[in-house]
């Protein structure tokens, strides 16, 4: 765990962490940064960029039906009632704190010769780009970062940002991979103090491996495009070959020093910044742990991603029972996900397994399908299952033995031959390894919510968005995107307006990712 990150008394350019959400100040200016050199631009950039996607982690994990509300309510997450303010976050970290100071960190890299930053300038500025279209669809980069000379910035097209992301992780890739011989200044450094590349200690390689992995799971969201040539499932394989080949080239947070205030350095899922009191686990994703879905086959997930004694609960419906006993602190908190000094994943090995195995599985390549798909279950099992005891939560963890993972490899839970194997076994042990990672809602979107995949996926029993509900056709109840930032809706009105925006079905409308 020491390779991952360790950063967080070094956030740059943006503010730090906070315990919970607020709006950019708009009388400051981000895309004006002090003056500095690239070493000290680098670590705010990657911090603030992947907080991004904590940030949508905050509301994604309803609508992906991991999380619950542990009361009924009206206007919920778990009910579709999604607002502006959900996304201000996700667009102004996209923008302001860590993506407006990617173009002077490149400027002053290329004018002292330091390729890696340009580089990492350039791999950063596609991880950026490829959360925020996900999450928001069209969405600003060839009039972006232009400070005071552009406040309302033309909103590009979703196709044209997957352009732009694929010619910016071509571009990181020359540049990281040029001889560290050319690089006036070091990738990485601990003296005086760390700077540079927090993300992977100053390891060239394992960004270039982040470039084919991003890249294949981007090319993997066009599934729906297959006849139109856009989608080509044997180029991802070709991508994976060249990514991830274990947990060690994770891309992810790693929170491992508490400084005070301990809010600023502690999990965005964790106790201390309570972003989830309120929140227990969904029936969706406990059937699959305790032995529902598949009877008698108990996960030996089940005890670390969710307490075995948790029976979760449907959306709308609420829950008195989900709580630690003698107190009052919700059950997700006794997840090892909740661990203050654990970690954000942003893209992992075990994810890149499965997109192996459906892009296998697609392309008629069964045997390599089967192989990659039992590796993906087998990888993040061993990820978790390492045991011990935490202090926040109060909680001691299981681990998980090599005997446990070849049992329940060999279980009905799992496909056992080529024959066996469907879209269906593949995804749904995709979903469980990719827990609270927003990107679960693309492979949702993409499949269209389909009851013959994902089994345990219940619509909200009570309350729905009534938008949503009189929707007639199944895929279409679903929140397919989620709403403009509210600062985009106050300073940007005329281009919200353009691209729909404010439309009353907007979330509704599936994206350019998202159709044939």
């Amino acid at each position: 765990m020491q390779k991952y990150l360790l950063f967080l008394g070094l956030l740059l350019g943006g503010g730090t962490l906070t315990s919970c959400e607020k709006y950019l100040d708009v009388n400051d200016n981000p895309n004006n940064p002090i003056s500095s050199t690239p070493n000290f631009l680098l670590p705010g950039i990657i911090s603030n960029g992947i907080q991004t996607q904590m940030f949508s982690a905050l509301r994604t994990p309803y609508i992906t039906q991991y999380l619950v509300s542990r009361t009924r309510n009206s206007g919920g997450n778990d009910q579709y009632y999604l607002t502006n303010a959900n996304s201000t976050n996700t667009f102004n970290y996209s923008y302001f704190q860590s993506g407006g100071n990617i173009p002077p960190m490149i400027k002053a890299a290329q004018e002292e010769g330091s390729p890696y930053y340009v580089g990492a300038g350039k791999i950063m500025q596609a991880v950026i780009l490829a959360h925020v279209t996900d999450m928001l669809g069209d969405v600003p980069y060839s009039e972006a970062y232009q400070g005071g000379a552009n406040y309302t910035p033309k909103y590009d097209p979703q196709e044209q940002i997957y352009g732009n992301i694929n010619q910016l992780l071509d571009e990181g890739i020359v540049e990281m991979s040029r001889p560290s011989s050319e690089n006036f200044r070091a990738l990485y450094s601990t003296t005086p103090s760390e700077s540079g590349d927090i993300l992977y200690k100053g390891d060239p390689a394992k960004w270039v491996k982040l470039c084919y992995a991003l890249k294949a799971r981007q090319l993997q969201h066009l599934t729906k495009k297959a006849a139109s040539g856009a989608y080509n499932p044997n180029a991802v394989l070709a991508l994976c070959d060249k990514a991830f080949t274990s947990t060690a080239d994770d891309a992810q947070i790693q929170y491992q020093t508490a400084v005070s205030p301990l809010t600023n350095t502690t999990n965005i899922f964790g106790t201390t910044r309570a972003n989830f009191g309120t929140a227990t686990f969904s029936t969706n994703i406990i059937k699959y742990l305790n032995g529902t879905t598949y009877p008698g086959v108990i996960d030996p997930r089940f005890g670390i991603m969710a307490p075995t004694t948790s029976t979760g609960a449907d959306p709308g419906a609420g829950t008195t029972t989900n709580l630690t006993p003698g107190s009052t602190i919700t059950d997700f908190y006794a997840s090892w996900y909740a661990r203050d000094l654990g970690y954000f994943e942003v893209i992992t090995y075990h994810e890149l397994k499965f997109i192996e195995a459906e892009a296998a599985f697609r392309a008629g390549n069964k045997t390599r399908a089967l192989a990659a798909y039992r590796a993906g279950i087998q990888t993040h099992m061993r990820k978790i299952g390492v045991g011990g005891t935490f202090s926040a939560p109060a909680v001691t963890f299981p681990t998980i033995s090599e005997a446990q993972i070849t049992a329940y490899l060999a279980s009905a839970a799992v496909a056992q031959t080529e024959a066996d194997l469907t879209l269906r076994r593949i995804m749904e042990q995709k979903y469980i390894a990719m827990f609270l990672n927003p990107d679960s809602w693309s492979d949702l979107r993409r499949l269209d919510f389909d009851p013959t995949i994902y089994v345990n996926f219940v619509y909200p029993t009570l309350n729905v968005n009534s938008t949503l509900a009189s929707k007639p056709d199944y895929k279409d109840r679903f929140p397919r995107r989620l709403l403009p930032g509210a600062t985009e809706v106050l300073y940007n009105p005329n281009e919200i307006a353009r691209i729909g925006g404010n439309d009353p079905d907007y979330i509704t409308r599936p994206m350019w990712f998202d159709q044939p």
